[in-house]
């Protein structure tokens, strides 16, 4: 299967299944791909005003409540819990652990 090609569905699939485990950057052609970021709630309103005023270098897609494990706008079937194919884990600023 030409990955380029793909539904985001389908790769959402394929990483729970862990069939894919790497970044997809270049996949789902036509379709907006994004980071996630997970942080405090002590950080949050903080990091929405960074992003707010960094439009270009960090554009703020969509926000989840508290414990949601899916976006409101883009992306309300999707469990990231799951369905994330690799991530970086930071405390005080330090990488500590990377999948």
């Amino acid at each position: 299967m030409n990955l380029r090609d793909a539904s985001p569905s389908t790769l959402r699939t394929m990483i729970s299944n862990n069939e894919l485990i790497q970044h997809t950057s270049g996949m789902a052609k036509g379709y907006v791909q994004a980071n996630v970021v997970i942080l405090p709630s002590q950080y949050a309103y903080d990091f929405l005003k960074f992003c707010f005023r960094n439009p270009k270098t960090c554009p703020l897609l969509d926000v989840s409540e508290k414990g949601s494990k899916s976006f409101p706008f883009y992306g309300p079937q999707a469990d990231i819990t799951t369905e994330v194919a690799s991530y970086r884990v930071y405390e005080h600023g330090q990488l500590v652990d990377e999948t």
